[in-house]
C-alpha cells in the first residue's frame, strides 16, 4: 500500500494505512487495498478475485467482466463505503475516494477533480492552446490534465524514485534537532 505526504495535522501516512486495515471488511477484496493520499483526497482501489474466464478470452470479454463484477461490487457494499468514508473523512479532513482492480483493469467508482492553481509562461500557454485548438482537450484545464496524465505515465518509474527520495529527506527531517 503506498501512501504520499498526508496534509497537515490530518494523519501521518501510516496512521491512515492501519486505520483502513483495521476498518475495511477483508472479505471485500483478495489482497491489500491499495490507499494513496494526497492533501485533498484518500482514494482505497480494493483488488477483487481473478475472474475465471475461458482460456484465450478476448480483452473486450475481460474488460466486460471486470466491468460487471466492478459493478456488482459497488452495489453491494455501497452503504459500508459511504459509513467507512464519512468516518474517514472526519479523521483525516479529506474525501475518500473508491476503486477496484481486477488483474490489470482498474475501476474507480467516486473521484475528485480539485482546482489547482498555476502561473504558465506565454510558451507554455500556447502548447495548451494548441491541445485545444487540435482537439485533443475542450480547454486549458483540460489540456494540462492531459499533460500531467502523459507524463505520469511516461515518467513512473522516474516519480516513484523522486516520491521514495521525498520520503526519505522527511525520515532525515524527523530525526533531526527539534
Amino acid at each position: 500500500m503506498g501512501t504520499e505526504k498526508s496534509g497537515a495535522g490530518a494523519g501521518s501516512g501510516d496512521d491512515l494505512h492501519l486505520w483502513f486495515a483495521g476498518r475495511l471488511p477483508g472479505s471485500w477484496f483478495s489482497g491489500t487495498p491499495e490507499i494513496v493520499a494526497d492533501r485533498e483526497e484518500i482514494t482505497v482501489v480494493c483488488p477483487l478475485d481473478d475472474l475465471d474466464l475461458p482460456a484465450g478470452a478476448a480483452p473486450a470479454a475481460r474488460a466486460a467482466a471486470v466491468e460487471g463484477r466492478a459493478r456488482r461490487f459497488r452495489e453491494e457494499t455501497r452503504e459500508h463505503r459511504i459509513e467507512i468514508a464519512r468516518e474517514a473523512e472526519h479523521k483525516f479532513g479529506r474525501k475518500v475516494s473508491w476503486g477496484v482492480r481486477a488483474g490489470d483493469l482498474k475501476v474507480m467508482f467516486t473521484t475528485l477533480s480539485v482546482p489547482v492553481m498555476t502561473r504558465l509562461r506565454q510558451s507554455e500557454r500556447r502548447v495548451l492552446d494548441t491541445l485545444v485548438d487540435a482537439g485533443v482537450a475542450r480547454s486549458r484545464s483540460d489540456a494540462l490534465a492531459w499533460c500531467v496524465r502523459l507524463v505520469g505515465e511516461h515518467e513512473e518509474s522516474w516519480l516513484g524514485q523522486l516520491r521514495e527520495a521525498l520520503r526519505r529527506v522527511e525520515e532525515v527531517r524527523a530525526e533531526g534537532p527539534q
